[in-house]
């Protein structure tokens, strides 16, 4: 068979065309695939699946909606979950915050992540892994959300939209100080979860507190910075214990008809505390996003704080 000059010339214009059009579709896709891989964890060495579309990662959310990512099922503590994210998270399944067992082959992963060995029932973690591939972040990876963020980002395969979060959230970040600053400049402010009828003050590291004093520049009142570093268990205070809690605004994350507000607003302790006196108490009904340090809910808290405080 005789190919013609021009045909040949065709050809050739469109074997050129398929491999631009190829390398756009490589380079669009580049962070909607991975390979599978050998990758090390708390634990040891692991197999992290390419692509998994059933993640399950208790408390962990946060960072999978983030990255662009829905999980099987969304951790609760019975009814109660993350509040903050249900516009995207409303149609997913929920499981007990203990994950049993029974409940995960149900919800059929191909992914289990934890954020800690401590956070994995005892004796559970082989039960799991016969389930689904496991994996179970390292300490070090887990101090601070951006490198959670960005460690899970490249283990997804998702490192360019890790990076873009976590730039988006400081520079949010950063407009929000400015703003803080001028609104209250360097008076003082706390937060107080009562649950139960029990108040849990939070320390100056302890999830939302990172956002007030160490993002948004917030000065910490003395009584905070004399409760020194978080412990991994919550300690409730008496009621008698914040007599001293000088702050200039106070944030307070309680459910609707949560009886420990009744008790506390009947106090003189309570009466006392200088954010109340200038009448510079803001009530949350929900608590999620205070109780939670990642990227989402820390916006959330920036939007809470500015709203509260420019009113």
């Amino acid at each position: 068979m005789v190919i013609s000059k021009k045909s040949w010339f065709t050809m050739i214009c469109l074997a050129c065309l398929m491999l631009v059009l190829g390398a756009c579709s490589s380079n669009n896709s580049s962070e909607e695939s991975s390979s599978e891989k050998k990758v090390t964890d708390a634990v040891g060495e692991m197999t992290f699946p390419a692509n998994p579309k059933k993640i399950l990662a208790p408390n962990m959310e946060d960072y999978l909606v983030t990255l662009g990512l829905t999980p099987a099922a969304q951790w609760s503590i019975g009814t109660s979950v993350h509040t903050y994210l249900q516009d995207k998270l409303a149609d997913v399944p929920l499981i007990s915050w203990d994950m049993p067992i029974e409940d995960v082959i149900e919800a059929e992963p191909d992914l289990i992540m934890f954020e800690s060995e401590a956070a994995i029932q005892e004796g559970m973690y082989e039960e799991y892994t016969k389930v689904a591939p496991t994996y179970v972040f390292k300490s070090e990876d887990t101090e601070d959300w951006r490198t959670q963020l960005t460690v899970m980002g490249e283990l997804f395969g998702k490192k360019d939209t890790a990076e873009k979060a976590i730039e988006d959230y400081e520079q949010k970040a950063e407009d929000a100080k400015a703003q803080v600053k001028e609104a209250i400049g360097d008076e003082s402010a706390a937060i107080i979860w009562v649950t139960g009828g029990q108040f849990f003050v939070f320390e100056g590291d302890r999830y939302a507190s990172n956002v007030l004093y160490k993002d948004l520049g917030i000065k910490m009142p003395t009584y905070i910075s004399d409760l020194g570093e978080s412990q991994d268990v919550w300690q409730a205070i008496s009621l008698e214990a914040l007599a001293d809690l000088d702050a200039d605004h106070l944030f307070i994350a309680a459910a609707a008809n949560e009886e420990g507000i009744e008790t506390l607003e009947k106090s003189s302790v309570y009466k006392s505390i200088p954010a109340v006196e200038k009448d510079q108490v803001y009530f949350f009904e929900d608590s999620s996003n205070w109780t939670t340090n990642a990227k989402i809910a820390n916006d959330v808290t920036i939007d809470l704080v500015l709203e509260s405080i420019k009113k």
